[in-house]
């Protein structure tokens, strides 16, 4: 069966996997964080164990699924922007030939949970996958465009991402070095 909608749901359960990663990793840090505190002996005389560990999961998902879906309309943003200014396609045929490309992602949030343990395994798995849509996205995008088409849409695409991964990085230096200074030592 050749239908273009098939893997139209892989995209939202590629962004779950990834969150429940994300969710399982930081809940055992939250977790330990509570206990250390002496939080979460009090928490339990409210609530149970699972209930604990359910409702901060439940919270830390629906936080990753935030984050990680307005990565993808960034992503989705970065890519159809670079089929505008290099290719002649009007059509939208090259976001047809790349919509498969949702099983790479599919298959990485999958391999992200046998990883939830170690956040530097479910980061470098996140990157790859990534890395690996870029490598499916050029691929197939080559057949139709020039050598210097191609150029440009992996450069735009390069200076895209870093530009957002330093810009977030100096925010978040910015906003850290903020709190230190802050806080009364």
């Amino acid at each position: 069966m050749k239908n273009t909608y098939l893997t139209g749901y892989l995209p939202l359960v590629a962004i779950l996997l990834f969150s429940l990663s994300f969710a399982l990793f930081v809940q055992g840090l939250i977790i330990s964080l509570f206990k250390q505190v002496g939080l979460y002996t009090e928490m339990l005389e409210l609530f149970t164990e699972t209930e604990v560990n359910l409702v901060i999961t439940l919270s830390l998902m629906v936080l990753f699924f935030f984050l990680i879906s307005g990565l993808k309309v960034i992503a989705n943003t970065v890519n159809e922007l670079s089929l505008l200014f290099f290719s002649k396609d009007t059509e939208g045929e090259l976001l047809k030939v790349v919509r498969n490309g949702s099983i790479i992602f599919f298959v990485g949030g999958l391999l992200s949970l046998i990883s939830f343990s170690s956040i530097v395994g479910i980061i470098a798995i996140f990157f790859l996958t990534a890395v690996g849509y870029l490598v499916f996205f050029v691929y197939k995008t080559s057949a139709s465009l020039s050598i210097a088409n191609l150029v440009g849409i992996i450069t735009f695409q390069v200076v895209s991402w870093s530009t957002l991964g330093i810009l977030l990085a100096l925010f978040g230096m910015k906003v850290y070095n903020g709190l230190l200074g802050s806080l009364p030592l």
